[in-house]
């Protein structure tokens, strides 16, 4: 029985710890930033767009932005994909 209310316990303060993490929103939108964008830049490619300047600086800004995922600095990776989102829609002008 103690064991059981210590488990519930246990759990319940690693789901709140969770709930809580502003990194979790963060961790998300650069998540969701890289797949758009990556969708934008093959459409981009799929129209002829990827000679451009402003298409390979924004491959490069993603490619950035995924490495800055993976090491949890979601502000830059989030900064990153929006400066690459520009340059895509840049390189279809």
């Amino acid at each position: 029985m103690r064991t059981n209310i210590l488990i519930v316990s246990l759990f319940m303060f690693l789901m709140a710890g969770c709930a809580s993490n502003p990194n979790s929103s963060l961790a998300m939108q650069c998540e969701n930033g890289l797949d758009i964008a990556y969708k934008e830049l093959d459409y981009a490619k799929a129209n002829g767009f990827d000679g451009t300047v402003e298409y390979t600086k924004a491959l490069s800004l993603l490619s950035a932005a995924k490495i800055q995922q993976q090491f949890g600095k979601y502000p830059n990776c989030i900064d990153k994909v929006e400066r690459a989102r520009e340059y895509i829609k840049a390189s279809q002008r």
